[in-house]
């Protein structure tokens, strides 16, 4: 008998039945990566055999994306946003587009509006990277264009604009934001991001709030992280368990 971590002395004959409990099975989880894997891209896939492919099936697949704490619609967002950014394989972002098509976890126009979002939080040649991967899979997959409203189709009153930005950083960050004295805060934050895209209809809140949070992430920006991250909590649209595993 022996004792390690300071546990108390066990038969030898008990830790081989405990340890045969909790025994996982390899090739259970290669089968389980290629399922979930296959599902959420929506095509059949090359094989892995490559380490690196190994471990995205037996690892990012199999057992991140399997995890319960967060739901596979937040979790296509949270992959598209993150591929975008990265200027990662094409083939890749390709892949989340697709699945989250052929699954029906996002629309086409849902998937329109992200990319816009994208755009605004990641830089517009990110935003450019997801618009593009939906277009080919649109293209591949014979879809018909997404129905998105424009930007703005009515004349507008500056005063009113700039004013229901302000209103709507408000209630999407749950704090005042700064007055708008430059054109960062004028004419980008109020008039356009608050103004414009966040009160669009096309995009739920909390599936922004995804986006949002990758985009604040990737910037390395202390303000924004710790804004955002404040603002999905507060808001309800985000738990914090939900952002541990994010």
């Amino acid at each position: 008998m022996t004792r390690r971590f300071g546990a108390p002395a066990v038969p030898g004959s008990v830790l081989v039945r405990e340890r045969a409990l909790v025994l996982l099975d390899p090739e259970e989880r290669t089968a389980r990566g290629i399922a979930i894997q296959q599902h959420l891209a929506g095509t059949e896939l090359q094989p892995a055999d490559t380490l690196l492919r190994q471990s995205w099936r037996d690892f990012i697949y199999a057992e991140i994306w399997s995890r319960p704490a967060l739901d596979v619609r937040a979790r296509f967002l949270i992959s598209m946003a993150s591929a975008a950014t990265s200027n990662g394989p094409p083939a890749e972002l390709d892949n989340y587009v697709r699945g989250a098509l052929k699954t029906q976890v996002l629309s086409l126009s849902e998937l329109r509006e992200a990319a816009l979002h994208i755009a605004v939080y990641g830089g517009w040649s990110k935003g450019g990277n997801l618009d593009a991967s939906i277009t080919r899979v649109a293209d591949e997959l014979h879809l018909p264009p997404a129905d998105v409203p424009p930007i703005r189709s009515e004349p507008w009153d500056a005063k009113e604009r700039i004013q229901s930005g302000i209103d709507e950083f408000d209630a999407v960050m749950g704090f005042p934001g700064p007055p708008p004295v430059t054109p960062y805060f004028e004419a980008g934050i109020d008039n356009f991001v608050f103004a414009e895209m966040w009160k669009r209809p096309g995009l739920d809140q909390r599936s922004r709030r995804w986006i949002t949070l990758v985009g604040v992430s990737d910037s390395c920006a202390v303000t924004p992280i710790k804004t955002h991250f404040y603002a999905a909590l507060s808001s309800g649209n985000c738990q914090a368990e939900e952002l541990q595993e994010f």
